[in-house]
This record gives C-alpha cells, sequence and structure tokens, in this order.
C-alpha cells in the first residue's frame, strides 16, 4: 500500500499522564493527504504542533514538541504506532499537556487505530530512503542508519543490573510484526529511579499497572510479556522519536544503549545530512475503501 492513508473515522478514549498524573481525553481524528500528524490542545483554543523533529521541544524521560507556548509531551508511542500501521494524516486531540500512557505500551493505540479503520488517499507517500551511512555518538550510546531495501531495526541494551546485563533484538519493521512484537512491550523504569522522579514532580501518574517497575532483584509487579520486553520497547521508542523525520524510512537503524534525547538528536541530524538520503515517491495505487489492517488479536489482549 504505497498511498498515504489516514483514519476512516474519529475515535476516542481516556487516559492518565504518565508524568503529569492529569486525566486525559484523547481523540483521534482523519487529516487531509500531506498534513502529517499534528497534535490540536482542545483546552488552549485548537493550537496545533506538529509531529516534526524541528518542534522537540526539551526531553525529560519522555519526548516533547512544542510551539510557541504550546507544548505535548509523550507522544513516542502513539507515534510509533501511526507510522508501523501506515497512518501518514490525522490529528491528535487532547484536552491535557500530555498524551495518556495506558498500559505502558502501543497496544491500545494499535487497538484505536484498528477501531477507526483506515482510509487510503489520493496521493503518494514519500519515503526517505537511506543512501549512505549516518551516524551520531555521545559516549558510550550510539545510533546509526544504513543503507537497506526495507526498515529494519537492531537495537541493543545494557545495564548495570542482573536482569539487563545485555539485551538486543534485530526485527524488520511491517505492520505484523509491530502489533506482535514490539507494540505490547510497556515502559520500564528502575524502583529507585521512579522514586527520585516523583520528587521531581515526575511520573506522577506512574504505577505498576502502566510500567515495568524493576527492583533489586526483579520485576516487581505483573510478568513480563516477552523475556526480552525491555529491549522491545526501546525498539518502540525509537519508532516512534525517528517518526519526526516526517517520512517512513527505508534504512537500517542500529542503536546501542540510546534514549529518548539521543534518537530525538539524530532525527535532526538524518534530515540536515541531506546527500545521505533521497525521497522515493512510490507509484499511487488505486484508492481502496477499506484498506486491510493486520489482526488484532495482540491489541485485544493489551490492558
Amino acid at each position: 500500500m504505497h498511498a498515504q492513508r489516514t483514519l476512516r473515522r474519529s475515535i476516542t478514549c481516556a487516559g492518565i499522564g504518565l508524568h503529569s498524573g492529569n486525566k486525559v481525553t484523547l481523540s483521534l481524528k482523519p487529516a487531509a493527504a500531506d498534513a502529517g500528524i499534528r497534535f490540536r490542545r482542545s483546552d488552549l483554543g485548537d493550537v496545533e504542533v506538529p509531529a516534526a523533529v524541528s518542534h522537540v521541544g526539551g526531553i525529560n524521560h519522555a519526548t516533547g514538541l512544542t510551539r510557541d507556548t504550546v507544548r505535548v509531551d509523550t507522544v513516542e508511542h502513539l507515534l510509533a504506532a501511526f507510522v508501523s500501521l501506515g497512518v501518514d494524516n490525522a490529528i491528535v486531540e487532547l484536552n491535557s499537556p500530555e498524551v495518556p500512557i495506558m498500559d505502558g505500551s502501543a497496544a491500545p493505540f494499535v487497538y484505536l487505530i484498528q477501531e477507526a479503520g483506515l482510509k487510503t488517499l489520493s496521493a503518494a507517500r514519500r519515503y526517505l530512503k537511506v543512501l549512505r551511512p549516518i551516524s551520531l555518538a555521545r559516549g558510550d550510546k550510539r545510533i546509526a542508519l544504513y543503507p537497506s531495501d526495507h526498515f529494519k531495526i537492531t537495537y541493543s541494551i545494557a545495564f548495570d543490573h542482573p536482569l539487563l546485563r545485555h539485551q538486543s533484538r534485530t526485527i524488520r519493521l511491517t505492520s505484523e510484526s509491530f502489533i506482535e512484537e514490539i507494540a505490547p512491550a510497556r515502559t520500564f523504569g528502575f524502583l529507585e529511579e521512579v522514586e527520585m522522579m516523583r520528587q521531581q514532580g515526575l511520573a506522577l501518574g506512574g504505577s505498576l499497572e502502566n510500567a515495568v517497575v524493576i527492583g533489586d532483584t526483579g520485576v516487581l509487579n505483573n510478568a513480563l510479556r516477552f523475556d526480552d520486553e525491555f529491549v522491545r520497547h526501546k525498539i518502540l521508542d525509537v519508532i516512534g522519536d525517528m517518526a519526526l523525520v516526517g517520512h517512513p524510512i527505508i534504512g537500517h537503524l542500529v542503536a546501542h544503549r540510546g534514549g529518548h534525547a539521543l534518537h530525538t538528536d539524530f532525527a535532526a541530524r538524518v534530515l540536515e545530512d541531506t546527500d545521505a538520503w533521497t525521497l522515493v515517491e512510490a507509484p499511487v495505487q488505486p484508492a481502496d475503501a477499506a484498506p486491510a489492517l493486520p489482526a488484532r488479536r495482540v491489541a485485544r489482549t493489551a490492558n
């Protein structure tokens, strides 16, 4: 499916902001071709903030976007669901500064998109195809893009904790692989870090229901969804952060010990290195009244 797509109908849900603790009403709405993903603050006169790397406005344990004095935080999980399911254009309306955390994964957003359905538009989708390597390193953290015939991600993490000494995973990103292997992976944090964040006024909406909390000897709350759920969630995060380049990527993304700051800085670097990639406009296929979406099994099992 190489034409741009949007949502077939609007859909609404409610939740809690992970860091603010505020109740949030979130609506996903259709948008016209070439509109991109735009966050609309209904509590501030419908001011819109584009999901673009030029609007990244501060990274504090999540990715935030700003436009003038208006900001929207914790956008990465929803953006990952949009780009992975092939949604190019949508309005995300919310009445609070933060996208709800839901269960800490992208599976609830996958479910919302599936319920809304997709509509094919009469405009070609443009892909960012990598022509030569692009890289960025910050100490022992590094990230790079290499030429490839499809979007593939290799991510590795390493922490000073017996549960997370080292995890690594490679995945070729498709709608199906995202839904089944990446979307259900939840955000995670160490207990001592969570306590520090709350002292700083963050993670006020965090609970054992929307994050995997790691203590000295293991996970404090319910069982992991995957043995390597932690690195899978890092893949989820980088998909959402790299969506800020504004085009689906054709390339192999390789990251080690990254985070939102490194991801978003790298997204900006990619756009600056204009000789390292080209935009490929795929031919438009005939408009499809109801584009097929992958099965809903995983999304529906998310709490």
